[in-house]
């Protein structure tokens, strides 16, 4: 037991400071997570977003060689995604009777389908920059039957634009701001929040629509 909570402890100091992540795990761990994030359902507490940033940063520093990050990280991403959309293949349907557990969440699941339900094809692109939906989105589209062909353009596009995009703005700040570093924790704190802004209003939204119907049922 103390050794579980050894670990834990330690992964949630990873998690609040990415840079010290990428100094202990490499090129090697970042493929790892990178990967159970986008295709392991388990990976949606992982920190895609402000890790991609501050490997960029880090590579800035010449740390870490920035296209060997870009390139490999990117097909981690895209097969990441086709294990989930393979995941939700084979488990259709049934996906959603899982009883909930500290690393599955039902709800997460009927948020994702819901966006999916949306937005179609267009989700495994967007939900790249979302935090939870872009665990569950590759999964949704499997259990919805979404064809590989079509599943597969989707998939590649958004790797490459969620990959390159974090990735070199972090590189070509730290390329050109002199003492970026120094902020990283203010920067990290506001990629978080813009990720999880398209949640928030969602919630809200949602919110605002049940209060309008319990008002018109109250009259």
């Amino acid at each position: 037991m103390e050794t579980l909570n050894a670990i834990i402890q330690t992964l949630l100091l990873w998690l609040q400071n990415p840079e010290t992540l990428i100094a202990s795990v490499g090129l090697v761990g970042l493929t790892i997570i990178i990967f159970a994030e986008t295709g392991l359902l388990i990976g949606f507490f992982l920190p895609g977003d402000s890790l991609l940033f501050s490997a960029g940063l880090f590579a800035a520093g010449g740390h870490l060689d920035i296209w060997s990050l870009a390139w490999i990280l990117t097909v981690a991403a895209i097969l990441g995604d086709a294990t989930g959309y393979w995941i939700g293949r084979k488990l259709g349907s049934t996906l959603y009777d899982r009883p909930d557990s500290m690393l599955f969440k039902r709800k997460h699941l009927d948020q994702t389908r819901e966006f999916y339900e949306k937005h179609g094809g267009k989700t495994i692109i967007l939900a790249r920059y979302i935090p939870i939906v872009r665990t569950f989105a590759p999964t949704v589209a499997g259990v919805a039957g979404m064809s590989y062909r079509s599943f597969a353009i989707f998939n590649v596009v958004g790797a490459f634009l969620w990959i390159w995009s974090l990735l070199f703005a972090g590189y070509l700040l730290g390329r050109t701001v002199p003492g970026i570093k120094d902020y990283i924790h203010v920067i990290v704190v506001g990629i978080v929040v813009l990720s999880v802004l398209p949640i928030v209003f969602k919630w809200l939204k949602v919110r605002g629509a049940s209060a309008s119907t319990a008002v018109e049922e109250s009259n």
